[in-house]
């Protein structure tokens, strides 16, 4: 018998809404959560139909508490490493992904939570949101590219201090940090990310796409991103969807991209 669905798929107007659905476990990532969440990212890779994509947890306690630590008993090194790999390749599929996706962190986002949301462009969080990485409190060190990309976004003293303490912070000092840009009442996180993923569906889908590749350019030290950036430029100058927005500006009127 086939297993039943972890992450449920809704969609309106091409903005599709993954709920990660274990809430007797707070939502916790398990190899067939990430199993779903490849599926679908790699489904719809490149598929302009896709105007954005909501990443959130079922009920109001956990966006996604962590990892199923259940699952990770009888790892040795070889096991786990490849597991890790697996986790940090998926969650490269996510930040690489041509559409926005929009973490919307209702209540806990610890390790492999906190993980998932960091690989998103952008988070939302209601005021309930508790971000961490406590895998030290395991004897672990984070295995979804938590290192990196929480120095990214809050700064290397502040990362420092999150990752061997595994002290929690809240919503607002999120905000202040720059982890999430905005903060809801709790229950209206979702309503929040669908309201920025329709301004940005009004943009230039090829524009959208290649503005997430720049930004992540920068974090790439394989890549120099201000040649990336006048590449772009004039791939999306030569573009069709480039000579309607110029027209619609001069014409006074709602531009309409084709994603060409």
């Amino acid at each position: 018998m086939a297993e039943s669905p972890l992450i449920h798929i809704g969609e309106e107007n091409g903005i599709y809404t993954l709920t990660i659905t274990r809430p007797e476990a707070l939502n916790a990532l398990n190899r067939q959560v990430f199993n779903e969440l490849e599926a679908f990212f790699s489904t719809y890779n490149g598929d302009f139909q896709v105007k954005g994509v909501i990443i959130t947890g079922a009920g109001n306690k956990a966006f996604v508490a962590g990892a199923d630590i259940k699952e990770f008993a009888a790892m040795d090194a070889v096991a786990g490493s490849a597991l890790s790999k697996r986790g940090q390749d998926i969650f490269f599929m996510i930040e690489r992904f041509h559409a926005p996706v929009v973490a919307a962190v209702n209540g806990f986002a610890l390790g492999g939570g906190c993980e998932l949301a960091m690989s998103c462009h952008i988070r939302v969080a209601g005021n309930n949101a508790k971000f961490g990485q406590p895998e030290v409190n395991l004897g672990l060190v984070p295995g979804y590219g938590g290192s990196q990309r929480l120095v990214q976004l809050v700064g290397k003293g502040k990362a420092m201090e999150m990752l061997l303490t595994a002290d929690m912070i809240n919503a607002e000092e999120a905000l202040r940090l720059g982890l999430v840009t905005h903060v809801t009442e709790s229950g209206e996180e979702v309503t929040k990310a669908k309201e920025i993923l329709i301004k940005i569906s009004t943009k230039g889908p090829l524009a959208v796409k290649q503005s997430i590749a720049l930004i992540n350019a920068y974090f790439d030290k394989k890549t120099d991103g201000f040649e990336s950036e006048y590449m772009d430029f004039g791939l999306t100058i030569g573009s069709e969807d480039s000579k309607e927005g110029a027209a619609a500006f001069v014409e006074k009127r709602k531009a309409v991209f084709k994603a060409k």
